[in-house]
């Protein structure tokens, strides 16, 4: 069912390689497709939009059907009911309060000349949340894309997602939309979806950067109108790796496992550890709790694909080979979790004890369940409050600041041959000159 690996046997290299996906080929086919698909978008506005609406997702539309209605937010408030509102609000207010304390801020300094240096931050004007449909409803996914961009400051959110053979948008996903604060909503989904945020159709007007998940036609359409409009990551397949010790709960392990292998056939989890015991019980604790999950056959699946328990030489050696896999989420199950996390440089996001299971990540913690994946936390980080800003850099010279910097100016305006940005400096310097 999953695989058994040990560093002992391949090396922390060969474990790497062996955890590796299939090298990053998409079906040539499915790329043509996209690009197609985007283009007729771009210049056929709604009547493309229309015509792809009703071949992949079987739902015939008109251009005024496109958007969602006020009534239809209300009555997916009543059709969830007070326990999911409940829910949605505790996870928005504590999403919120966690953005609002990351947000980046405008600054200023001053240097000894009195010149000021700073920088200004100011929010995008428009911007557009995708939303999954397909396996499941995603209103976690909602929250943790709107409210980030709320909180920075933009006054325009749009939500995409694909409709249902009834015309609808999943009634959780609409009151979270609500809750959140999104603007407006279209039913639309797939690369035709992002085709429309990123260059406008007569309906939909575009937008300045295009976030959240997707599959592979998403993915791959959100790279292709990179440049055109701002995107947060191209996301893959989920992850998680465990890192746990002889203290780790079999049974808690077990279930973070699944509850990753869940999400997808491609979802990939993976246990490290030094302990041979916890390997061998986790491995009969997955076969038991994996009986009884309703989506049993796509986290088997996931987990005969892509998973593994790993018997590593000591805990240090676990964490360096996650450091190399860089995984979307790490939990640190192990008697002292803190001190091991200083040891971790490359994650999405890392969950400390036995208490945290990386579903409180995905729903109520507050920090942002959009993460890198595939490796890419090696140099990317979660969506944040600073994807739906841009910052402007300030600067106010004095003339005692600008005669100090004279003589470099014109150093190195010289080195590169542009005299001319010499002389911008020089001919202020002596007009401040002369006035004195």
């Amino acid at each position: 069912m999953i695989r058994k690996l040990e560093t002992s046997g391949l090396g922390v290299a060969g474990v790497i390689r062996a955890l590796e996906r299939p090298p990053g080929s998409v079906d040539p086919d499915i790329s043509r497709r996209v690009a197609e698909i985007v283009a007729a978008v771009r210049d056929k506005g709604d009547a493309a939009l229309l015509d792809f609406t009703q071949r992949f997702d079987r739902v015939a539309l008109t251009a005024p059907e496109l958007a969602v209605r006020p009534e239809e937010y209300a009555a997916a408030e009543r059709a969830v009911g007070e326990a999911t509102l409940r829910s949605l609000r505790y996870a928005a207010d504590r999403i919120e309060r966690f953005h609002r304390e990351c947000a980046p801020r405008s600054w200023r300094m001053k240097d000894d000349n009195g010149s000021r240096l700073g920088q200004e931050v100011r929010p995008l004007d428009r911007v557009a949340v995708y939303v999954p449909g397909g396996r499941a409803a995603y209103p976690s996914t909602v929250l943790m894309t709107v409210v980030p961009a709320v909180v920075a400051g933009v006054r325009e959110i749009v939500l995409v997602s694909p409709p249902s053979a009834d015309r609808s948008l999943n009634a959780a996903v609409l009151a979270a939309a609500r809750i959140a604060g999104v603007t407006e909503a279209y039913r639309v989904g797939g690369a035709q979806a992002i085709a429309a945020l990123a260059y406008g159709t007569e309906t939909i007007r575009r937008v300045d950067k295009i976030v959240g998940p997707g599959n592979i036609y998403v993915a791959l359409a959100k790279a292709r109108v990179f440049g055109d409009v701002g995107i947060d990551m191209v996301a893959g397949p989920s992850e998680v790796l465990v890192v746990a010790d002889d203290t780790a709960d079999a049974a808690f392990v077990a279930a973070d496992l699944l509850a990753q292998a869940e999400h997808d056939p491609m979802a990939r989890a993976v246990l490290l550890t030094p302990s041979s015991a916890l390997r061998d019980a986790v491995a009969a604790e997955l076969g038991r709790q994996l009986a009884g999950l309703t989506r049993r056959e796509i986290a088997g699946a996931a987990l005969a694909s892509h998973g593994a328990l790993v018997l590593t030489a000591s805990l240090e050696e676990a964490v360096d080979l996650a450091n190399g896999l860089a995984p979307e989420h790490l939990e640190l199950q192990v008697a002292d979790p803190e001190g091991l996390l200083t040891r971790v440089r490359h994650a999405g996001a890392v969950f400390l004890g036995r208490h945290t299971p990386e579903v409180v990540g995905d729903y109520v913690a507050g920090p942002n369940h959009v993460l890198p994946t595939g490796g890419t936390a090696r140099f990317s980080s979660a969506l944040s409050t600073e994807d739906f800003v841009t910052r402007l850099s300030v600067i106010e010279y004095s003339a005692e600041g600008l005669a100090e910097a004279g003589p470099h100016v014109g150093e190195l305006s010289r080195v590169e041959g542009l005299d001319g940005h010499g002389a911008a400096a020089a001919i202020r310097i002596a007009r401040a000159g002369d006035k004195r």
